[in-house]
This record gives structure tokens, C-alpha cells and sequence, in this order.
């Protein structure tokens, strides 16, 4: 029996194993990886108790976040009941996520009203405003749509066509996934969990 063939083959099963371990330690994840196709996070804007905040501020927590204005008649409202419905079923753990709530309107959106909005569907929810230049180019950092449209000429109000997606940051700040309007409660939460028990 010839000896020879053995060295190879040991060497092809330590690679297959390898490989494997390789496969075993990376995420199955339920939403969007966007891992390498979106910059980090990054800005500088004032939360809604007036404090200046940049991405820093929650470096070691996994964020969300979403762009949007408390105007919004239907799906602004639906997003933050999801994400809150989310952080209740993430129980403690929920500690380690931060949602972020970007206006798309900081016209109206002032800090008071930002305050009042984003702590109705949960006290842990932050919302952001800041200049129109600062919120336009962190909308386009992230390729988030937003504009404004016509006024009503019946109230003279004005509602806003906005990108709904959820962008879902590591505890790092880096770029991972993104949750789109078809992305299902228990996808976002299963993802979570998964990035809460990263260290990195």
C-alpha cells in the first residue's frame, strides 16, 4: 500500500476544514448585506434634547437608522412601531441597539417636536435634526432619497416622498445590513441578536 498519496490528502481535509470552519463563523443574515458597498457611519447633528451628537456619540451600540419626518401620515409611524415592537421582544438586550430617527424636515421638525414624536413609540428612540446641508449630505453618504412635494392647495401643507429603508450599523459603526419596507419584524430581530453577540 503506497504511502504517498497520504500527505495530500491530509492536506486537502485540513483545507476542506478550514474552509468550513470559514463558513460556520459568518452570519446567516435575513436582511440585506450591504457589507463593502456603504461607508461607515459618520455626521454631526443635534439630538432631540438640543445636544450636539455625532456618530461617535454611539460607538459600542448597533444602530439603526431611518430617515423620516413626524408629518409623515403612514409610513414613518409603521417603521417606529415595527422597531419598537422589535426592541420589546430583544427584552435586556435591547440595551445594545440604538435606533436613530433622521428628519427629512427640520423646517417643522424641531427639537421639541422631534422630542415628543420619537419618545411616543419608545423612550429609547433618538431623533436627529440639523442644517439642510447637513441632512442632505447624509442622506446622500447612505444614497437615501428624499424631497419635498407640492403644497396642499386646500391646507397649504406639505408632505415629504422619502426612502424608507433602515440602515443597521455594528457596534463599530460599520455598514452591515438594510432592512427595506419588505423586511419582516422577526428579520430585523433575528439580525440584531445575531450583531448584539458580535464584539466587532
Amino acid at each position: 500500500m503506497s504511502l504517498r498519496g497520504f500527505p495530500f490528502r491530509w492536506l486537502l481535509l485540513a483545507i476542506c476544514a478550514l474552509l468550513l470552519a470559514a463558513c460556520a463563523s459568518q452570519p446567516k443574515w435575513q436582511l440585506d448585506d450591504v457589507e463593502g458597498h456603504l461607508p461607515n457611519l459618520k455626521f454631526q447633528l443635534t439630538n432631540d434634547l438640543g445636544q450636539h451628537v455625532t456618530a461617535a456619540s454611539y460607538r459600542g451600540k448597533v444602530v439603526l437608522l431611518y430617515f423620516g419626518y413626524t408629518h409623515c401620515p403612514d409610513v414613518c409611524p409603521l417603521t417606529l412601531v415595527h422597531l419598537h415592537t422589535v426592541l420589546q421582544k430583544m427584552g435586556p438586550a435591547a440595551d445594545n441597539v440604538q435606533v436613530l430617527f433622521v428628519t427629512v424636515d427640520p423646517a417643522r421638525d424641531t427639537v421639541p417636536v422631534l422630542r415628543q414624536y420619537v419618545t411616543a413609540f419608545d423612550p429609547r428612540i433618538v431623533g436627529l435634526t440639523g442644517s439642510q446641508d447637513a441632512l442632505a449630505q447624509l442622506a446622500k453618504r447612505y444614497r437615501a432619497f428624499y424631497e419635498r412635494e407640492a403644497p396642499s392647495q386646500q391646507s397649504g401643507g406639505y408632505e415629504m416622498t422619502h426612502s424608507s429603508a433602515i440602515y443597521v450599523f455594528n457596534r463599530k459603526g460599520r455598514a452591515l445590513l438594510l432592512a427595506t419596507p419588505g423586511s419582516t419584524n422577526d428579520e430585523i430581530l433575528h439580525d440584531l441578536k445575531l450583531l448584539v453577540g458580535q464584539s466587532a
